[in-house]
């Protein structure tokens, strides 16, 4: 059997960043970040099989922003104390059971409307990867996953884009053409 899980963390730190610069201003607690609408830092994971589908899960309900969710493979907020890759590799083996080698793919800044009067703004750095292992997801992480090829994705986005999460939404249509462009 897998090694047990770790605990879930506490309240989580998010690091804020300077306009137009890498290195963080300070930390404050996630509640805080997301109702002063503050920018932060995040990575997201898309992991493809070799048939060339993507690994997407379904939040936990119990996450305490968009629980019940269709999302990317995987993502987090790093702290800031190792380097984005490093920290986003950790966090695939913890929230999906999975390792694999990560490529960076590009960044981007958005701004979008969660759940509880939240809103997220963040400095998403999007890694890519490729796996064939099947995901031994953390509960508290996520409660269902399935791989999707791209034309089955655009119809469930098209047919139903709010159950997916904003991120996700944005990044989606465009998701292949980087993957492709990685590994080719």
């Amino acid at each position: 059997p897998p090694p047990p899980r770790p605990p879930p963390p506490p309240p989580f730190f998010l690091m804020i960043r300077r306009p137009r610069r890498s290195t963080p201003l300070y930390s404050s607690a996630a509640s805080d970040v997301y109702k002063r609408q503050l920018l932060h830092r995040a990575f997201s994971i898309f992991i493809f099989n070799s048939k060339d589908q993507l690994l997407i899960q379904r939040r936990a309900q119990e996450k305490y922003h968009t629980g019940g969710l269709w999302s990317n493979t995987c993502c987090s907020h790093p702290s800031g104390k190792k380097p984005v890759t490093n920290e986003a590799s950790k966090r695939l083996q913890e929230e999906m059971g999975l390792s694999c080698d990560l490529r960076y793919a590009f960044k981007f800044i958005y701004k979008a409307h969660i759940d509880n009067n939240l809103i997220e703004h963040e400095l998403d750095h999007i890694f890519v990867g490729i796996s064939d292992q099947e995901p031994n997801i953390n509960p508290n992480e996520a409660d269902a996953w399935q791989y999707i090829d791209e034309n089955m994705l655009k119809k469930k986005l098209e047919i139903n884009p709010y159950s997916f999460t904003p991120w996700f939404r944005i990044i989606a249509p465009h998701i292949w053409k980087h993957y492709n462009t990685l590994y080719a």
